[in-house]
């Protein structure tokens, strides 16, 4: 059909622009279109998601990967940042990339692949901290001990890492048979004694030793000792390491982040279920698959300031198509910080 005629001589308006000005008239009447802001909040669902949305980080632990049995670093690094995370936490040991056997050459190589690669090395941390614990009974493993944090130190300057993750001290380490269980009173005193030691040379290379709370070595069990060993050594690099595993045998990380606050540098999230009876490394599970209450821990985060890495950690790369944990874990904090 064609277009209606004029509706006079000296008029343009034809009956089809009469028609759509007054569609547009009942649009406007009936109000404007909701925003993208509001559609998005009418459409939050707190059963998929954080209906809240977060600033923080995702990161992932190297020990979440087939390292290096199946995976070398490389491959490991690209996965990462295939899967979504922003950043990767690497970890320090006697063999591998990350080791005494490397210097600031190798660990430049390695900051430089994750620039080519784009993703960001969220921390540094090691297990080498239980064979030679820094308050061992034992003169010679609290040596190599405070040897080895201070190489950790160098490496995460060489590889452009703020984060160091540090285990100050232990008064007993259940999954080691060649620990000899350390007096409360000697296990303080040597971790201050060491961290003394360690943190003039983490000032001067810009790195921040962070301490770890950890239930199972008897030591810092309590926000109150965590707060007074930090702030004792009244420095702007030593900081605290906040896991949220680490305590959920009998505690809550939602009651230590309110009171740790500004002090928290860097996260660990380690899913726990208080419904089980083995207490060890195996009670620890993917995200999500447990008995923490997420919502808690996030609010309380934001609450104290915190738009760091959330980094999950987790010992147990699976068997077959390691891949899955890798991108389930993505899939995870996506929801936990409100993305999806």
């Amino acid at each position: 059909m064609s277009d209606p005629q004029p509706l006079g001589r000296d008029s343009h308006v034809s009956r089809r622009s009469l028609m759509s000005a007054a569609l547009a008239a009942a649009a406007l009447a009936a109000g404007s279109p909701p925003s993208a802001e509001a559609q998005e909040k009418s459409a939050a669902d707190e059963r998929r998601s954080s209906p809240k949305k977060f600033d923080m980080k995702k990161s992932i632990n190297l020990w979440a990967f087939p390292y290096p049995q199946r995976m070398n670093l490389e491959e490991c690094l690209t996965l990462a940042k295939r899967a979504g995370f922003d950043g990767i936490e690497l970890n320090y040991d006697l063999d591998n990339d990350l080791s005494p056997k490397a210097g600031t050459k190798e660990f430049l190589a390695i900051r430089q692949m994750a620039d080519r690669i784009g993703i960001q090395i969220s921390g540094l941390c090691s297990f080498l901290f239980w064979p030679y614990p820094l308050s061992s009974n034992d003169p010679a493993k609290r040596a190599r001990g405070i040897e080895l944090a201070g190489l950790m130190t160098r490496a995460a300057h060489d590889l452009g890492v703020e984060n160091l993750l540090v285990v100050p001290g232990a008064v007993h380490i259940p999954w080691r048979t060649d620990h000899e269980p350390v007096p409360n009173d000697l296990c303080d005193q040597r971790a201050r004694q060491a961290i003394g030691q360690l943190l003039p040379t983490a000032e001067k290379l810009g790195v921040s030793m962070n301490i770890e709370n950890i239930f199972f070595n008897g030591y810092l069990m309590t926000p109150g000792e965590m707060i007074a060993f930090v702030d004792s050594f009244n420095s702007d690099h030593l900081r605290v390491h906040f896991d949220t595993g680490n305590i959920m045998m009998f505690q809550f990380p939602e009651h230590w982040i309110a009171q740790i606050g500004k002090r928290i540098k860097n996260v660990h999230f380690k899913e726990y279920t208080k419904k089980g009876t083995d207490y060890s490394l195996e009670t620890f599970r993917p995200l999500l698959d447990g008995t923490t209450d997420w919502p808690a821990v996030m609010n309380a985060l934001d609450g104290a300031g915190y738009h760091g890495y959330l980094t999950f950690e987790y010992f147990h790369p699976y068997i077959h198509y390691p891949e899955a944990l890798v991108y389930q874990t993505s899939d995870s904090l996506d929801r936990m910080l409100g993305r999806k």
